[in-house]
């Protein structure tokens, strides 16, 4: 088939090099136009452009696709579908409709479960078990189309965001390929969504992702590793004075056991760190975001509403990513750590 494909970063790449290995004809790309992006606030080509400019595939970049210049220049790559995969914007009737076939687009989620923007984040935030990808007929109404294949992937508990994206975009390849082949030769099933049961994955950003350490622990920790690695949970720092009121991306949680000391001596020294900071436990009134330990070896732990939790990795302001035990012992005294 000739596909028209829409996307902008790098989880449609797996669905584009499935295409063309299958012998799909990549017909061309929509995408975003190029943003600034790093220091230099340099104009950027998306991973999708990236990928039609070295495979000589046309390029259309519209600023609003439902625009009939845009609708025209399409027309003329004469598609038989549109594929759709995390393109970024909704697409009007007259772009879904232009292709003999229509449109399908891959989804990150089992739908009806996590409509919406980020449903890989919002799995791991939610603490499921369970998601995968859905390749669905697309309508005007967001993500409500009937689906046409879905594949189940499993959740560890330590999974990351990133991680479940590289998995359910190799995952959404594979089913595609599959899907396109159903639709050319006629076999194609189209089961309705149950409209009763979908839940919703709103997106995210950078300002709403901060840490709200009054929830119980494994909330926190899902938190921490749904925003990872972006948009990147963070809190503020309070003490040191000389960091007071900048940011601390948090990565790597693991929540604590119950009643866990971690062999700390009382008055808060571990044993063997003078430079340790310390408290004992968590007594009943800590309150949410104390940093209970702050060791040169062994890293942060933190209260939260319920619990404590560990964590491994941070990434300070203007920084790179680094352990929490490293970034502990830069710090002129780890005591008086504190977050807000």
């Amino acid at each position: 088939m000739r596909v028209l494909f829409w996307g902008t970063p790098e989880f449609g790449l797996p669905s584009l090099e499935a295409m063309r290995g299958a012998g799909h004809d990549i017909a061309g790309v929509v995408t975003n136009p190029d943003r600034p992006a790093g220091r230099g606030r340099r104009p950027r080509a998306s991973p999708v452009k990236a990928w039609a400019l070295e495979a000589g595939v046309p390029v259309l970049q519209p600023e609003r696709p439902g625009k009939e210049g845009f609708l025209a220049a399409a027309r003329r790559l004469r598609p038989d579908i549109s594929v759709v995969a995390a393109y970024g914007r909704l697409l009007p009737p007259a772009a879904l409709d232009l292709p003999p076939f229509g449109s399908v687009n891959v989804h990150a989620s089992l739908l009806p479960a996590l409509r919406g923007a980020a449903p890989i984040n919002w799995a791991i935030i939610r603490g499921h078990r369970e998601s995968g990808v859905s390749i669905q007929r697309m309508v005007a109404e967001l993500d409500a189309g009937p689906v046409l294949r879905q594949t189940r992937i499993p959740i560890p508990a330590a999974m990351t965001a990133g991680e479940l994206y590289a998995e359910t975009a190799e995952a959404g390849g594979a089913r595609l390929v599959t899907v396109l082949d159903d639709l050319a030769s006629g076999r194609a099933v189209e089961r309705a969504q149950d409209h009763a049961r979908a839940t919703w994955a709103p997106k995210l950003n950078r300002e709403t992702a901060r840490i709200d350490w009054s929830r119980p622990a494994a909330e926190v920790a899902n938190w921490l590793r749904g925003c990872d690695p972006w948009p990147a949970a963070w809190t503020s720092l309070a003490a040191p004075a000389v960091l007071a009121g900048r940011t601390l991306q948090c990565f790597e949680p693991s929540v604590d056991a119950p009643g866990a000391e971690d062999g700390l001596r009382a008055g808060g020294a571990h044993a063997g760190s003078s430079r340790s900071g310390t408290v004992s436990g968590t007594a009943p009134g800590t309150p949410p975001g104390t940093v209970v330990r702050a060791d040169p070896v062994r890293g942060l732990r933190v209260a939260t509403g319920s619990g404590t939790i560990s964590i491994g990795a941070v990434k300070p302001a203007g920084r790179r990513r680094m352990s929490a035990a490293e970034w502990v012992r830069g710090l002129p005294d780890p005591k008086e750590v504190r977050f807000d």
